[in-house]
Protein backbone atom coordinates (compact mmCIF):
# COMPACT_ATOMS: atom_id res chain seq x y z
CA UNK A 1 0.00 0.00 0.00
CA UNK A 2 1.28 3.53 -0.74
CA UNK A 3 2.43 5.12 2.45
CA UNK A 4 0.81 8.67 0.78
CA UNK A 5 -2.14 7.39 0.47
CA UNK A 6 -2.42 5.70 3.99
CA UNK A 7 -1.19 8.48 5.63
CA UNK A 8 -4.40 10.95 3.41
CA UNK A 9 -6.68 8.26 4.86
CA UNK A 10 -5.52 7.89 8.29
CA UNK A 11 -5.59 11.86 8.43
CA UNK A 12 -9.15 12.22 6.88
CA UNK A 13 -10.50 9.42 9.11
CA UNK A 14 -8.88 11.15 12.12
CA UNK A 15 -10.73 14.67 11.13
CA UNK A 16 -14.22 12.77 10.72
CA UNK A 17 -13.46 11.51 14.23
CA UNK A 18 -12.08 14.35 15.85
CA UNK A 19 -15.74 16.65 14.32
CA UNK A 20 -18.22 13.61 15.45
CA UNK A 21 -17.53 13.40 18.88
CA UNK A 22 -17.72 10.26 20.65
CA UNK A 23 -20.61 8.27 18.42
CA UNK A 24 -19.48 5.05 19.81
CA UNK A 25 -16.86 3.02 17.72
CA UNK A 26 -14.65 5.85 18.16
CA UNK A 27 -12.54 4.90 21.07
CA UNK A 28 -12.00 1.01 19.44
CA UNK A 29 -10.86 2.83 16.22
CA UNK A 30 -8.59 5.64 18.00
CA UNK A 31 -7.28 1.80 19.36
CA UNK A 32 -6.66 0.03 16.29
CA UNK A 33 -5.47 3.83 14.62
CA UNK A 34 -2.83 3.98 17.96
CA UNK A 35 -1.71 0.30 17.20
CA UNK A 36 -0.98 0.62 13.89
CA UNK A 37 1.05 3.66 14.35
CA UNK A 38 3.30 1.57 16.96
CA UNK A 39 3.58 -1.86 14.53
CA UNK A 40 4.76 0.96 11.53
CA UNK A 41 7.12 2.87 13.93
CA UNK A 42 8.19 -0.67 15.02
CA UNK A 43 9.08 -1.45 11.17
CA UNK A 44 11.05 2.09 10.66
CA UNK A 45 13.37 1.37 13.97
CA UNK A 46 13.74 -1.99 12.25
CA UNK A 47 14.26 -0.81 8.37
CA UNK A 48 17.03 1.79 10.19
CA UNK A 49 18.31 -0.35 12.59
CA UNK A 50 19.07 -3.06 9.43
CA UNK A 51 20.34 -0.24 7.38
CA UNK A 52 22.76 1.36 10.26
CA UNK A 53 24.14 -2.52 11.07
CA UNK A 54 25.22 -3.34 7.20
CA UNK A 55 26.50 0.08 6.76
CA UNK A 56 28.48 -0.67 10.29
CA UNK A 57 29.85 -3.77 8.48
CA UNK A 58 30.90 -2.51 5.40
CA UNK A 59 32.87 0.41 7.63
CA UNK A 60 34.53 -2.77 9.33
CA UNK A 61 35.55 -4.76 6.03
CA UNK A 62 32.57 -7.42 6.80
Amino acid sequence: MDLTYLTALLRARWEQLKNAGDAGQSTTELAVMAAVLIVVAGLVVAAIRTKVLEKIGIINGG
